[in-house]
């Protein structure tokens, strides 16, 4: 079966694949506090995706060309027996690389098991080293140690570990430096993500981005870098590596130089929506067709349609708009990021 397209060219290659929606921590930038509360209503066990749909689902994208799965949340690891998903998902062929994004708080006596069950490698999302601000950032009362641990478990199974870092203006710019540090020393691969206007219920404005080349300013002062080329179509991340050796640091630029029209990422929400954007307002049910008798070629039909009239390039249009917000956005907590 060919290949699916988007109506810009775009190929489809990279599935996100969202398990719950629930979290355990309560970072600003995601899922604040005073929304996602005590009361807040979280998704019924029965309308979220058994496993055996989500690899239905990435059996049938696959052959549109999907190479790339990543599983997200909210966080991944609440989701029960998590590992048999993989040991699901390592019988589709095709998939060339099976990764997960996670927040680390529960990876420490699970990563074994995972990287057993098929991960070939690793996310963890950590915006601070020092304690304080690390719990005031996140809402949790888990200290950063925590976090620590679950890295260097992951290092010990294996796999390989990147580390996310979202910087956001007056908030945890003091850290830039001494992640890069404790990365270059631990030997884990850090990205620096602009901060994004994702979801409805974030206080976001351009004035508290910190763009990458302010961050590679503050770099400058303590490390040499050059630019590396991009391994793949619809890389994300630019890349660049340390003269001396010391690996490499990446910087995801979607406010300040959008990548869209190359995007050729999905996103699958915990109760089975096809999101063909990060900034998407909404999604299309496929809960409904797999439970409602579909074939998987009626499946990879419906779904290379859905790819096909997809033009989505919301940050391109940011930036053609001074920066403001263009319209209501589904959680970042529905996507994963």
């Amino acid at each position: 079966m060919s290949g699916a397209r988007d109506s810009l060219g775009r190929p489809l290659r990279d599935l996100r694949i969202s398990v719950t929606d629930r979290c355990n921590m309560r970072c600003s930038y995601c899922m604040p506090a005073e929304v996602f509360g005590l009361g807040y209503p979280f998704l019924p066990r029965d309308e979220i995706l058994t496993f055996e749909e989500i690899t239905r689902v990435v059996q049938v994208a696959v052959s549109l060309g999907v190479r790339k799965v990543r599983l997200t949340g909210g966080e991944p690891l609440l989701r029960r027996d998590l590992a048999l998903l993989l040991d699901m998902l390592t019988q589709v062929e095709g998939i060339e690389d099976l990764a997960m994004t996670t927040n680390g708080l529960l990876l420490s006596p699970l990563v074994r098991r995972l990287k057993d069950a098929g991960l070939r490698r690793l996310t963890v999302s950590l915006d601070a080293l020092d304690d304080a601000l690390f719990r005031r950032m996140t809402g949790t009362k888990r200290p950063v140690a925590d976090v620590l641990e679950g890295l260097a478990a992951a290092r010990a199974a294996g796999l390989p570990v990147k580390i996310n870092c979202v910087v956001r203006r007056g908030v945890n710019q003091t850290e830039i430096l001494p992640l890069a540090h404790f990365c270059r020393e631990e030997g884990y691969t850090l990205r620096f993500i602009e901060y994004m206007d994702v979801g409805n219920h974030i206080s976001w404005d351009p004035s508290s981005v910190v763009s990458a080349r302010e961050i590679q300013k503050i770099m400058a002062d303590a490390f040499a870098f050059a630019p590396l080329d991009p391994l793949v179509t619809g890389e994300v991340a630019r890349r660049y590596r340390y003269l001396d050796g010391a690996g490499e640091i990446g910087f995801i630029t979607a406010i300040s130089q959008p990548f869209c029209r190359d995007c050729n990422r999905a996103r699958l929400t915990a109760d089975g929506k096809l999101m063909t954007c990060l900034f998407a307002t909404g999604g299309t049910d496929l809960r409904a067709r797999l439970r409602g008798g579909s074939s998987d070629a009626g499946l990879a039909d419906f779904l290379r349609g859905v790819w096909g009239e997809r033009g989505d390039r919301y940050s391109e249009l940011r930036a053609e708009a001074a920066g403001e917000q263009l319209s209501p956005k589904v959680e970042m907590s529905y996507v994963g990021g």
